[in-house]
């Protein structure tokens, strides 16, 4: 990790050998994610979601309400009352009485009913209640099949998120993470692995013997780049999830490193060394040309797009040690951003444009940590404290982020809120895991 922005420098001059590839398509992977609360929200909003009334013979497959108030809470601006300290189990609103439900000190009733039709599909309808201002603020249904219980219930929650919040909930994103396990000192087994945001559902899409490295959503979320070891040097793929079709896009000699989409999702932006030292290049996916927008002896590595597309922030050592630097696509211009501290490295912009997360490290020894870039003021402020972070992935609606963190033997996964009230430690049940992407908002 403290050798993050050369270490993909360092795996092109590996030497490798035979090479084991082997495509799983939608299988179930053993490296589910579990979600730890490590820090909670003590100002988040109490609210209590009643289990769903269910009117069938058979056992649901899925717990449709405690999916609901899982969601919230890992949200951290929601509290959810336990099941034990709710006053009674309404589903329909006449049987609802706000006026009881306020000595309980919550703010929000959640309440359903979940029927089945005679084609096996689910009707789940439910109501919100705001109970400080003691009456209904939304009423809605939802459908789906039998495998689609979960789904139902993250889209639930993202319609009751948005609507108490105004901003758009995140439960029905997915995560990319690469899960690595060591098998022994000369052998470690890969797998690129994608999940619920709550590490529910995962699927592994490859696994290799060879690295597996920085993964990266398409814009509409139904592809994936990444670079992979596999051929004996690396190469950039992409993979639609739906098929798992891969295309290699990039296998030029040297280095071949972190794909990024554009936000059109037309082109990506990749750092190849074929020219001699490390530059960042844009790829029209369509016509395979390339585009050098760097020229520079140093090493330009890392690019991350603006959100208007007219721009991209990438790490370069051209003032001495790795620094942010933005570069204007329309006039070919870099500006150096960063100059607190002695690395700043792996920048990803906030939706908004306005700010960027990158891992930061000070003037003492080691401790590389996320950290927020204002990219009007350049002000800096670190946000997480373990000794050894990476990776940082925002939520498509910008009030969360993931990264990747190696302060144990093997990597876990972290997230935390933007304002750092609250986070999560996520360890994968099976191997380390490293280097997540949070996927865009799902159609």
């Amino acid at each position: 990790m403290p050798d993050s922005f050369y270490s993909f420098s360092k795996k092109a001059a590996l030497s490798c050998g035979l090479f084991f590839l082997a495509v799983s398509l939608c299988t179930t992977a053993q490296a589910r994610l579990t979600i730890n609360i490590t820090k909670g929200n003590d100002q988040a909003v109490a609210v209590a979601i009643v289990p769903f009334a269910w009117s069938g013979k058979s056992v649901l497959p899925e717990n449709v309400a405690g999916i609901v108030s899982n969601d919230l809470r890992l949200s951290g601006e929601f509290s959810p009352l336990p099941s034990t300290q709710l006053l009674s189990f309404p589903s329909k609103a006449a049987e609802v009485f706000l006026s009881d439900w306020s000595r309980l000190g919550i703010s929000y009733l959640v309440i359903g009913r979940i029927t089945q039709s005679d084609d096996g599909k689910y009707k789940v309808a439910y109501r919100l209640f705001d109970v400080v201002g003691q009456h209904s603020v939304m009423a809605a249904e939802v459908t789906g099949g039998p495998d689609q219980l979960r789904s139902i219930a993250h889209s639930i929650s993202d319609a009751v998120y948005e609507k108490i919040t105004g901003i758009k909930g995140i439960f029905s994103t997915r995560l990319i993470y690469v899960v690595a396990k060591r098998l022994s000192p000369a052998h470690t087994n890969y797998k690129l692995v994608y999940a619920d945001m709550d590490g529910m559902r995962a699927v592994t899409i490859l696994q290799s013997r060879e690295p597996i490295l920085a993964p990266d959503w398409s814009p509409d979320g139904k592809k994936v780049s990444y670079v992979s070891f596999e051929s004996g040097r690396p190469a950039i793929y992409i993979q639609t999830l739906a098929t798992g079709e891969r295309e290699r896009v990039s296998h030029f000699p040297g280095i071949n490193s972190v794909p990024k989409w554009s936000p059109d999702g037309n082109k990506l932006a990749l750092v190849l060394s074929k020219s001699g030292s490390p530059d960042i290049y844009v790829m029209d996916l369509k016509r395979k040309e390339l585009t050098r927008l760097t020229r520079h002896f140093s090493i330009d590595n890392e690019p991350a797009w603006l959100p208007n597309g007219k721009g991209l922030l990438f790490t370069s050592n051209r003032g001495g040690s790795a620094q942010i630097y933005k570069l204007d696509l329309a006039t070919g211009q870099a500006q150096r951003l960063t100059f607190q501290g002695r690395f700043n490295a792996r920048a990803t912009v906030f939706p908004d444009g306005k700010k960027a997360a990158l891992i930061h490290k000070g003037q003492g020894k080691g401790q590389y940590h996320v950290a927020l870039l204002d990219l009007q003021s350049g002000r800096l402020r670190s946000l997480t404290s373990s000794p050894f972070e990476d990776a940082p992935s925002i939520a498509p609606n910008g009030r969360m982020l993931i990264y990747s963190s190696q302060g144990g033997d093997e990597g876990t996964l972290g997230i935390i809120s933007v304002d750092g009230r609250v986070s999560f430690r996520i360890p994968a049940s099976d191997g380390g895991v490293r280097e997540p992407a949070w996927s865009p908002f799902l159609k």
